[in-house]
């Protein structure tokens, strides 16, 4: 349930214009400040998720993994997305906050 809130969340996002889909337009928001969170595909490449991981730890950005490249895609109304950025700080709050509820509800 919760893991289709943060999705139309994301989707809010996207209408509202407070997201960069794509590879190069997530690694630029990344590295111009602009990105609140970064968003991956759990099918992406190993070589794409390290890449994410590594550049939101240097630039202290969040990042988190959620659904595939069709469920990602499809949340921003594009075809398919391996990594997006969110950039606006409620928005991307309230998206943190149900992915790691509905990781919390994973685990028990």
């Amino acid at each position: 349930m919760n893991k289709n809130k943060a999705l139309s969340l994301l989707g809010i996002a996207t209408k509202a214009g407070k997201t960069a889909t794509g590879e190069f337009s997530t690694e630029k928001a990344v590295k111009e400040g602009r990105a609140c969170m970064v968003l991956v595909a759990a099918d992406a490449s190993e070589n794409t998720k390290k890449k994410f991981r590594n550049m939101c730890s240097y630039y202290h950005v969040a990042y988190r993994e959620l659904g595939d490249k069709v469920t990602l895609g499809n949340a921003c109304g594009k075809e398919f997305r391996a990594s997006l950025a969110v950039t606006d700080h409620g928005l991307a709050d309230a998206i943190i906050k149900q992915i790691e509820s509905y990781d919390n509800l994973e685990v028990q």
